[in-house]
């Protein structure tokens, strides 16, 4: 192609908003699991840096950058629509405009900052929204820009101290030091771009092959994966002591004397168990015989439910209950762990998918409800847990991560701080088919491994399963859509990182940033008399 017409071209982009918004979009999505191509994110933020300046107000920044936000979100996520078509499109339309919220600030930041100040506050902004974004009830961390460099953990090791967040100031810092480079024909900003773009992967690089963190002992663990039809009751058996004894023929076929961890997915148990007797003999026999299997088996054995909690007392019951006739109860998509000893541990899953788990915010909705139009305890979805209980294995614990919960650092780092070992994950990533969802889940939990220095063992229904050790390296893992089940020694380790003992200090110094960039931008509007067409913070 001829050179002029390239750089014609480029020109074209350059000076396009629509073309830069939606060229950032496509580099975005692509540059996220399973495609091999990380490195997309940096162009894509060059552009819209671009897209920042050519934006007139914070109003029109926003504007402008929504379609790419939608087919990033797209590309990325539209397996949402497998389970439900309207919900899906619903999830990626909404978050796309959250996303356009840290774009406006960051709008805000680049009209009143020069842009040395600017290297920090602008990635302060999109940091601090990134870490926001997973404290509401309309969570979904799914594409904070470090997933998109989950399956190259070499450069990434960094994140036991920083945790997550670094990865996104590392892509946001660098992208925007060459966007300045660019832009301001500086040798100086190069340089920069280029010492800031190799001393995080050259510190990872220097972790990766000469941090160690040693082990004591390990546990020698049994997983299993079913391969259960996600879409049927019963997991396409007639009933529930049918698939249940699937699981168990599964287990006896590679557990030996020393196995101390057997380990199901989410849903394993396709009968619902309660807290307490009730009419429902299969859930009573199902439960009485899984204790039993752990006696027998003198291992622990967890897996994924739907657990019921009845409740008996005034006190004790919940803001919220169900009622079935007089009987007060909630129901939770749970993680049992049944004791050789006849015990059996409950953990309540927290982190709940907005909407396909939970109605966001019913407790609010039910508190403004004054005229009681909507019965909230109805349709409220399962309840919340809120406790971190952890399944006591030997002389450790493990938290058994319910699906959702392991792209919640924090809640996994409140584990780590309390002495789990670690880490269980047991998923059902079957309702999204052959699609992207299940390959982004099993890679996201390679940073999870990063950040705390712990194996994870990962039991998914339909796949993919499999160990991760604390390095971010898959020891093993199984095919997709298969049955099959598989035996590892899991290292036990009680170290504690950096990032596991201080938590979320680099997003908070982050959100400090933006927060005192933000006042001080407002003080200027008025010393500098800056016109009401640029106040839209204000």
């Amino acid at each position: 192609m001829n050179r002029s017409v390239v750089e014609n071209m480029l020109r074209y982009l350059w000076n396009s908003r629509w073309l830069l918004s939606v060229t950032a979009g496509l580099f975005l999505g692509f540059s996220f699991p399973p495609f091999p191509f990380p490195f997309l994110v940096f162009p894509a933020w060059i552009l819209l840096f671009r897209l920042l300046e050519l934006s007139g107000t914070v109003r029109a920044a926003a504007y402008w950058s929504y379609p790419g936000f939608v087919l990033w979100n797209l590309i990325t996520t539209y397996w949402l629509m497998m389970a439900h078509v309207a919900a899906g499109v619903a999830a990626i339309l909404a978050n796309a405009v959250v996303m356009t919220l840290p774009i406006m600030l960051m709008k805000f930041f680049r009209n009143r900052y020069s842009p040395l100040e600017s290297i920090v506050l602008l990635p302060a902004a999109w940091i601090g929204f990134e870490y926001l974004h997973h404290l509401w009830d309309l969570a979904w961390p799914w594409l904070s820009l470090g997933n998109a460099w989950s399956n190259y953990p070499e450069m990434v090791q960094y994140i036991s101290v920083t945790g997550y967040l670094g990865i996104s100031f590392w892509i946001l810092a660098v992208s925007l030091l060459i966007y300045y480079a660019i832009r301001l024909s500086s040798r100086y900003f190069a340089l920069g771009a280029l010492a800031v773009g190799l001393l995080f992967p050259g510190v990872s690089l220097i972790q990766f092959y000469s941090v160690d963190y040693p082990s004591p002992y390990s546990v020698e663990t049994v997983v299993v994966q079913p391969n259960f039809d996600t879409y049927e009751p019963y997991g396409g058996y007639e009933n529930a002591e049918q698939s249940t004894q699937v699981l168990i023929d599964l287990s006896d076929s590679l557990r030996t004397d020393s196995t101390r961890l057997i380990v199901w997915p989410e849903n394993g148990i396709r009968s619902s168990i309660y807290s307490r007797p009730t009419g429902n003999q299969t859930a009573f026999q199902i439960k009485r015989r899984l204790l039993r299997r752990a006696i027998a088996w003198k291992a622990t054995l967890i897996s994924g439910t739907t657990y019921f909690d009845l409740f008996d007392d005034n006190n004790e019951v919940p803001a919220l209950p169900r009622y079935s006739g007089t009987q007060p109860y909630l129901y939770y998509n749970a993680g049992l762990g049944f004791q050789p000893d006849s015990t059996i541990q409950v953990y309540r899953k927290h982190n709940l998918v907005p909407l396909v788990e939970r109605v966001p915010f019913v407790h609010l909705l039910n508190a403004v409800d004054l005229f009681g139009w909507i019965d909230w305890a109805d349709i409220q979805g399962y309840g919340k847990g809120r406790e971190p209980s952890a399944i006591k294995v030997n002389d450790t614990e493990t938290p058994p991560l319910v699906c959702y919960d392991s792209v919640f650092p924090d809640w996994v780092g409140t584990y780590v701080r309390n002495g789990a070992g670690f880490i269980t994950v047991i998923t059902n990533d079957g309702w999204w088919g052959e699609t992207s969802g299940h390959i982004q889940h099993f890679s996201y939990a390679r940073l999870r491994a990063i950040e705390f220095r712990r194996w994870v063992v990962r039991s998914a229904n339909n796949g993919i399963s499999g160990i991760i050790d604390s390095r971010g390296i898959v020891q093993y893992e199984t095919d997709y859509w298969t049955r099959t089940a598989f035996r590892h020694k899991v290292p036990v380790i009680h170290r504690q990182t950096y990032y596991a003992r201080w938590g979320a200090w680099f997003a908070w110094m982050m959100i400090g940033f933006s927060l005192g960039g933000w006042v001080l931008g407002l003080r200027w509007n008025r010393i500098l008399g800056i016109g009401k067409e640029d106040q839209d913070f204000r």
